[in-house]
């Protein structure tokens, strides 16, 4: 039997939030910073800001050392009881090496992002611990209304109240009902982590994949690359988020996204749910990773519950 994962303590009021930038540049991007401040305020916690966030190394957000030593800052103190990912974009890969979690298990909190975040998340599911896919600091507008599940979700992931998504029916539906732990995230993270100490064992588990900016033909490449490696072997059930700004080639694919993904998993009996809304979209639902989830997919509408 494996063991348990480590569950960190859901916020409570008065409880204090990191705010780092592990990836991407936020150039001009101090408003959103004040928002997700406030934000945190108004659910009465207390935020401090990493050192280097606003830092400027080329592409991203402070020197690979820079961003590590804020981040692993974070880990390590046990008076902080999240870690809020300011943006992805791209610089996560280069500085996760050089965290340690060794004080983040005897005080373990969440950790929250998406996109480039998936390098973490899936760092921190073979550590063992779950940690939260939902919006970032950056993800937020001035008019919250258009963002208002993505928003009340991340907070009911942060502090523990009961999670539960119904998902419109899609015609592609592959139905069936499973459960099993959540893994996954971005599918060009993914992509990238094989082969690496930090690709996930998706043996028993139920994967969620999201992505943007992509061609069809590299979105195949790496799910066939996914499935060379093994990962739909004993995977338990495929949920498939917002495939975001889809690129056209000049040599038409011929089928939709979702035929491309049924095609590459057509060997395996798992459920495969559509569109459900987390990823690079204003509508991006909070997801616990390495929680388990009962997951009923039909063609009418699907149902995914997390236990508590």
């Amino acid at each position: 039997m494996s063991k348990p994962f480590l569950q960190p303590q859901h916020l409570k009021a008065g409880d204090s939030v990191a705010i780092v930038a592990p990836s991407g540049i936020l150039r001009n991007r101090e408003k959103e910073i004040n928002q997700a401040k406030d934000l945190l305020k108004s659910w009465g916690l207390n935020v401090v800001v990493g050192e280097h966030v606003f830092k400027k190394a080329n592409h991203f957000a402070g020197t690979d050392d820079e961003r590590a030593d804020d981040f692993q800052k974070a880990l390590d103190n046990p008076n902080i009881k999240a870690i809020w990912c300011a943006r992805g974009g791209y610089g996560t890969v280069r500085m996760i090496d050089k965290l340690d979690y060794t004080k983040f298990k005897e005080n373990p909190k969440w950790v929250i992002g998406y996109s480039d975040i998936t390098a973490i998340h899936n760092q921190l599911n073979i550590e063992g611990s779950e940690s939260i896919h939902a919006m970032m600091c950056t993800s937020l507008k001035d008019d919250f209304t258009e963002i208002e599940q993505t928003i009340e979700t991340f907070k009911c992931a942060l502090f523990g109240q009961p999670l539960s998504y119904t998902v419109k029916g899609s015609k592609y539906n592959k139905t069936g009902n499973t459960s099993g732990p959540l893994v996954g995230g971005n599918l060009t993270l993914l992509h990238t982590m094989l082969g690496s100490k930090t690709s996930i064992d998706t043996s028993g588990k139920i994967l969620f994949i999201e992505e943007i900016g992509e061609y069809k033909y590299h979105i195949d490449r790496m799910l066939q690359s996914l499935k060379r490696a093994g990962y739909f072997e004993n995977l338990k059930g495929l949920i498939i988020g917002d495939m975001s700004n889809m690129r056209k080639n000049t040599t038409p694919w011929g089928t939709s996204i979702e035929q491309l993904i049924l095609d590459v998993v057509a060997d395996y009996d798992f459920p495969v749910l559509f569109d459900f809304p987390a990823g690079h979209e204003d509508d991006n639902r909070a997801l616990i990773l390495g929680r388990t989830i009962e997951l009923k997919v039909s063609k009418e509408s699907s149902l995914l519950t997390f236990a508590n």
